[in-house]
């Protein structure tokens, strides 16, 4: 029997890893673009919408905290290829993207380079956490 008083533990992840030499504001950015995608394509990650005392009523957000972490830009290149090889949910952000301005750009700046020749900024991942610590091996946690 649960309380309501002992901490929730999750068997998944949600990770963002970020490329170490990005400035403070395409950090945020890239990490606000990254996890947009996850909720449309892994709906469980979504938690209750949200209401004050008040009852006034908000979004709902993701039912779990998102960790997010910082590596190289050769550990952003092998974490990509890994996220792909093990099928997990994922979206990429790549240097490309800081040049263009809307979605329709940006799908072609990604479409318009092979996945092993991107050049990934961030990269955001869900799925179980073994599997998620496997593709983020050797990032550390963002300061």
């Amino acid at each position: 029997m649960t309380t309501e008083n002992e901490p929730v533990r999750f068997d998944t992840k949600i990770a963002v890893l970020l490329r170490d030499d990005l400035e403070p504001w395409q950090r945020l950015n890239v990490t606000a673009f990254l996890v947009s995608g996850l909720g449309t394509e892994a709906p469980e990650v979504i938690g209750e919408s949200y209401a004050d005392a008040d009852g006034t009523a908000y979004l709902p957000m993701f039912r779990q905290p998102v960790l997010v972490f910082e590596g190289t830009k050769e550990m952003l290149t092998a974490a990509h290829g890994r996220a792909l090889s093990r099928a997990l949910p994922c979206a990429v952000f790549t240097s490309d993207l800081f040049t263009t301005g809307n979605d329709r750009d940006n799908r072609a700046a990604v479409r318009a380079v092979p996945k092993d020749r991107l050049d990934p900024v961030g990269l955001a991942v869900y799925g179980a956490r073994n599997a998620v610590d496997k593709v983020l091996k050797g990032a550390r946690m963002h300061p």
